[in-house]
């Protein structure tokens, strides 16, 4: 440590030459300029203020701080004559790079000249100028990159907010699209629904019958459906001017008090039936103009979607209408000539015979079941029950090709097996894509045995006068109109007196899931367990027959059934009772057979009858 240098300052100019020697002190020991002008103001001004107080006492302390030989300056003011104070004496310390040696170098020459110190002074004043004005340039150099970052910031900012505000318009369209989408998956849907349920009928005034159910209240307050043909479902015949005009121009009309500009929909006046609501008419249009569907909304508006869909709607609507129409006239036509097919059932010694038609209750109803009973020349009588392939109006004109066929080919005295080869002949040729099975059955008077032939018709069933049930199930032949030559083959069957034959088409024993043999059994259970009371009304008999079998249930195919029964021989001691009670029966059923002949009308209902004796 080199030796402390003390100082009394009792003089401004004492204080001057201090100041000078901690100038240049600091100086030859290396201080920065900063830090060296900082520590001489202090000390100056300390200096300046002891001055007033009386004087101080100056002491000036260089001391190594380190290896490195760098050290610092210390500089204690005691006030001078000492006073006591309890607080320590000022004091203040400069660090210098140094370095610091027993001999600053340049100590010993240092001298306190006035001159000299202005100099020195203006010097340092000169140097921290230069570091201000170095400070000053690099505050400005700073100053701009501060300026040029915060534009940046602003440009950033200003691209921030634009992102945001476009992100908040990209998040309103989507909301938008999501909307607009849900929308139009909600109308699908429902056009979808709506759709399924209008086509899911063929009776046209079901469909009417749906629409408002569909539509009210969700789309339409009020639904009004005028259907042109058909004065029932017109209503009171009241329309608005938008029908009208929807029925004149095949149009859709949109009657409001605004325009409604809805697409592919002309505008009207308001409606006089709703004169502070929308009206929309859309015509109901296929082939032809059906009529106009009617919609009303008391307040809310027709949007474009919802208009867009109410047509499509409309549309559909109008090809289910159409098929449901040429449905029930293509019904109504086959129903008719099935009818017309049916047979008055002839009379014979020694035979009864009753009939039974059940219509189908699912689909087109009308199919190519039918049955028949006529004499032959030599005075036998030929029973027959058929069935021809498929439904509908082309299945009972094919059916009444047969039997009109049949009728002529049995005119030759033809045995059943015959008849059936001539009857496949024609078929296979005048409508190969067309089949059709059959039974015939040939009853001769006082014959205790009927012949008969079956092509691929389910087997007839016989039960016997003891109450015995078999059934014939000997092997028919081929369906009729195959594509292949074929010959059939008579057959015969022991029938005594009292007994019944049972002649049927696969509808009245055939289940889509069971087949044909548990109907069959069924039937044959139930033709063993009728009573004798019942075999003598046959009526009663087809009833007993049927309920089991068919009755209750749903039918896919309609039904045809012949009982077939020959009449019981009488006791040798009641003949005479017995002839009389065999006419008063005659004449029953004859009379009864007379009210069944005024109109085939008769043989519908839940299905045609006939019984003759």
């Amino acid at each position: 440590m080199i030796t402390p240098e003390v100082r009394k300052i009792t003089s401004a100019a004492e204080a001057a030459r201090a100041r000078i020697f901690a100038a240049r002190l600091t100086a030859a020991l290396g201080a920065p300029e900063v830090e060296r002008a900082r520590f001489l103001t202090e000390l100056t001004a300390r200096l300046r203020q002891s001055l007033g107080q009386g004087g101080a006492e100056l002491t000036l302390t260089v001391r190594r701080t380190g290896p490195d030989r760098a050290g610092h300056v210390r500089a204690v003011v005691r006030p001078t004559p000492p006073i006591y104070d309890p607080m320590p004496p000022w004091q203040l310390t400069l660090a210098c790079p140094g370095p610091v040696t027993e001999n600053v170098p340049g100590l010993a020459a240092l001298d306190d000249n006035p001159v000299e110190a202005v100099l020195s002074a203006d010097e340092e004043t000169a140097a921290i100028l230069a570091r201000l004005d170095e400070t000053e340039r690099l505050l400005g150099v700073h100053r701009e990159e501060l300026h040029q970052t915060n534009q940046g910031v602003f440009a950033l900012h200003a691209e921030l907010d634009a992102a945001v505000l476009t992100q908040r318009e990209l998040l309103e369209a989507e909301r938008t699209a999501r909307g607009e989408a849900e929308k139009a998956r909600r109308l699908l849907t429902f056009l979808a629904d709506a759709s399924a349920a209008v086509t899911a009928s063929l009776d046209h005034r079901d469909i009417l019958r749906r629409l408002p159910e569909l539509l009210v209240p969700e789309y339409a307050s009020h639904v009004d459906v005028w259907i042109f043909d058909d004065e029932q479902a017109a209503g009171n015949g009241a329309h608005s001017a938008a029908a009208v005009a929807a029925a004149r121009t095949d149009r859709p009309h949109h009657a409001a008090p605004y325009p409604g500009e809805l697409p592919g929909i002309d505008d009207l006046p308001p409606s006089a039936l709703n004169p502070t609501g929308p009206v929309l008419s859309i015509p109901l249009t296929v082939r032809r103009s059906l009529g106009v569907l009617t919609l009303t909304r008391y307040g809310d508006r027709f949007d474009a979607d919802t208009s867009v869909m109410l047509v499509e709607l409309a549309r559909r609507t109008a090809i289910a209408l159409d098929h449901a129409l040429r449905y029930e006239q293509h019904r109504e036509t086959a129903e008719a000539l099935q009818r017309a097919q049916l047979t008055d059932l002839p009379t014979a010694d020694g035979l009864r015979l009753a009939a039974r038609y059940l219509p189908a209750t699912r689909g087109l109803n009308i199919g190519g079941d039918w049955y028949d009973a006529f004499p032959q020349p030599d005075g036998s009588l030929l029973t027959v029950i058929g069935d021809v392939t498929g439904h509908g109006l082309n299945a009972a004109v094919i059916m009444g090709q047969l039997r009109t066929a049949l009728r002529v080919y049995a005119v030759e005295n033809d045995s059943p097996a015959q008849i059936l080869t001539r009857l496949h002949r024609m078929l296979r040729h005048l409508q190969p894509n067309l089949y059709a099975t059959a039974m015939i059955a040939r009853f001769r008077p006082g014959d205790p045995q009927v012949a008969w032939a079956a092509a691929g018709h389910p087997p007839a069933v016989v039960r016997a006068p003891d109450g015995s049930v078999r059934i014939l199930d000997t092997k028919p032949g081929l369906m009729l109109g195959v594509p292949l030559p074929y010959a059939y083959e008579d057959h015969t069957a022991e029938l005594p007196p009292g007994s019944m034959l049972v002649l049927y088409t696969d509808g009245l024993v055939e289940r889509r899931a069971h087949g044909l043999d548990p109907g069959i059994e069924l039937l044959s259970r139930t033709l063993a367990a009728l009573s004798e009371s019942d075999l003598e009304d046959l009526e009663t008999c087809a009833e007993s027959l049927l309920k089991p079998l068919v009755h209750d249930s749903e039918r896919d195919d309609d039904v045809c059934l012949l009982l077939c029964r020959t009449t019981p021989q009488a006791m040798p001691d009641t003949v005479g009772n017995e002839s009389l009670q065999r006419l008063a029966v005659v004449l029953s059923d004859r009379s009864g057979s007379s009210l069944h002949r005024d109109s085939v009308e008769a043989t519908r209902g839940e299905g045609g009858r006939r019984e003759c004796l």
